[in-house]
């Protein structure tokens, strides 16, 4: 592990640290300019400043975590990245208006980012040993979590005093349901990359600690 985290510190920065820094600098940007004029984001009436306030502090949970628990660990850069694009997705969708352009895209986000979420948090916090059914609960009990929780800020912070809350009930019931099958979609994922190799990226709570290793 140590040979690991050796090897990360002379490398070059991959292609996850350069999308990570260059989505969180636009997110930054993006929700700025959402909490100056709303109707120019297309989020009026859509808590354009809760937004502004609260995707940039997401998008910056993880490295807070890091720098306070987790510094013996290499830094994850891929779960990192995963958070800030479901942050920065939705913001420059509303910017773009594909909410309103696009009849599918609010199921496809609805969908997608409970998954990458899921991704992040198996990255984070599961073991790269661990079995399909343990990935699945994990994936399922922060995937449907989160998706509740969205459900209600969303109602509670502009759907309640709008004309949508007639519509409300099946919509959610829509959204939910996408959600839920973004985290089988995301756990059966990461079991897969796991199981063939293909995702290598060590979690700062998926193991023992470089210190821990290297004295065994």
């Amino acid at each position: 592990m140590s040979s690991f985290v050796d090897a990360e510190s002379r490398t070059a920065p991959s292609l996850a640290q350069v999308l990570d820094l260059g989505a969180k600098g636009m997110l930054v940007l993006l929700s700025a300019m959402a909490a100056l004029d709303p109707a120019g984001a297309n989020l009026e009436g859509k808590a354009a400043e809760l937004r502004a306030v609260g995707y940039p502090a997401l998008a910056f949970t993880i490295p807070a975590l890091w720098y306070v628990f987790w510094r013996d660990r290499p830094f994850p850069w891929l779960a990192d990245l995963l958070v800030t694009i479901t942050c920065f997705s939705d913001t420059l969708g509303n910017r773009m208006d594909l909410y309103d352009q696009i009849v599918w895209f609010d199921d496809w986000m609805h969908f997608m980012n409970p998954a990458l979420l899921c991704v992040a948090v198996l990255l984070l916090s599961v073991p790269r040993d661990a079995g399909f059914g343990a990935c699945l609960e994990r994936s399922l009990a922060f995937g449907a979590t989160a998706a509740i929780a969205w459900e209600i800020a969303e109602y509670f912070a502009f759907i309640a005093t709008s004309d949508e809350r007639r519509g409300a009930y099946t919509d959610t019931l829509g959204d939910l349901s996408a959600g839920i099958l973004g985290c089988v979609l995301a756990a059966t994922f990461v079991h897969l990359a796991w199981r063939t190799g293909r995702l290598r990226e060590p979690g700062p709570l998926g193991g023992p600690s470089p210190v821990v290793a290297e004295a065994r």
